[in-house]
């Protein structure tokens, strides 16, 4: 099985929040996960949900600030294991569909 979140996690300040978002994805080396970051949030693999939600935790908590805004959409599907990769390459491949229809 595999899980699959998109993670957001930001001090609430006016300054830059780079080396607080750093140390929250820095967080999630300690874990059993996979994840990739991008300018909207950082998107986790896990095996099951109980590692992905430790991974999740320790990522707020390592955000050094007085208050702390995390958003977290987790998709588990239990049916099949699917890989975020495979759900990029399936938008990707309509998306070639797509364009060879408008020719």
């Amino acid at each position: 099985m595999s899980v699959i979140a998109l993670l957001s996690v930001a001090p609430v300040i006016e300054d830059s929040m780079a080396g607080e978002v750093a140390a929250a994805v820095a967080a999630l080396e300690e874990f059993d996960v996979s994840y990739e970051t991008n300018p909207m949030g950082t998107v986790i693999e896990a095996d099951d949900v109980d590692t992905l939600l430790a991974a999740v935790g320790a990522a707020h908590k390592a955000v050094d600030a007085d208050r702390v805004s995390t958003f977290l959409k987790i998709d588990d599907k239990r049916t099949r294991d699917q890989r975020a990769s495979e759900k990029v390459e399936a938008v990707k491949r309509e998306l070639g569909r797509d364009a060879k229809r408008e020719r």
